[in-house]
């Protein structure tokens, strides 16, 4: 297991993190993404967004209602899944493993289901108001 730390003082830095992960992704990658409500998570995909060359990754938002949102990049679609608002029940019945044949998975509140695959962790660690530590997790 590589474990991988990063320091970000402000979304700025978040956004470079994700990007540079978004610039590494191989398609069939799930990746995990923890932390409390305003930690980061929704703009560390956005900088990973921005890294798989997805044009209008400045307008990557959380999918809190909608459940999912694809967008489409240069090589391969980013499917981006926010869990926190269903049961455990509901995140089964999404088939989100499906996806991952059309690029990476990027889940928000993926304690919401069992994941059988090898998954890339990414843990946002909130330290104060404006930093955070983004722990990188891969098996």
């Amino acid at each position: 297991m590589e474990r991988t730390e990063f320091i970000s003082k402000n979304p700025f830095d978040t956004w470079q993190i994700g990007e540079r992960l978004g610039k590494m992704a191989k398609k069939g990658e799930l990746y995990l993404l923890y932390g409390e409500l305003g930690a980061g998570k929704t703009q560390f995909i956005k900088g990973m967004a921005r890294g798989m060359g997805i044009e209008d990754w400045e307008y990557v938002v959380s999918p809190s209602f909608t459940l999912m949102n694809i967008y489409e990049g240069k090589k391969f679609n980013l499917c981006h899944v926010d869990l926190y608002r269903i049961e455990s029940m509901e995140a089964i019945e999404l088939n989100i493993e499906e996806y991952l044949q059309e690029g990476i998975v990027a889940v928000e509140w993926p304690e919401k289901k069992d994941w059988q695959i090898d998954a890339i962790k990414i843990i946002l660690h909130v330290i104060d108001d404006d930093t955070r530590k983004i722990e990188l997790i891969k098996p």
